[in-house]
């Protein structure tokens, strides 16, 4: 089996490169969740001006709206770029650890030779 190299700078590099995109999309991911929130109650009024008096019925026809739904796509585009992000940081620590125990291997071994 042969031993790829790893550049445990390179994983440093990619982590600070793409530090500022994966917190836009951390951002990006709560600003839709909270703005859900602000979609539904749109929804409710709209509904209530559409003569549906109860808090139910309002409700259940903001969460069948097209504004409502369309949120709900962008919501799973911010989640789904921001999941992207995170496990691409994970597998770059994840490098590095792998590297640490590479060399913590070759110490081994060389002490192991002397």
């Amino acid at each position: 089996m042969s031993e790829k190299l790893i550049d445990p700078q390179a994983a440093v590099d990619f982590m600070i490169a793409k530090s500022k995109a994966y917190a836009q999309a951390e951002g990006n991911k709560v600003y839709m969740e909270e703005l859900r929130k602000t979609v539904k109650a749109e929804q409710m009024a709209a509904a209530g001006l559409r003569g549906h008096k109860t808090a139910a019925i309002q409700e259940r026809e903001a969460y069948a709206s097209a504004p409502y739904k369309q949120h709900l796509l962008a919501l799973q585009e911010a989640v789904e770029v921001r999941e992207e992000l995170r496990w691409m940081m994970v597998a770059a620590q994840a490098r590095i650890e792998v590297w640490r125990s590479q060399e913590a291997s070759n110490r081994a071994e060389g002490r192991a030779t002397i």
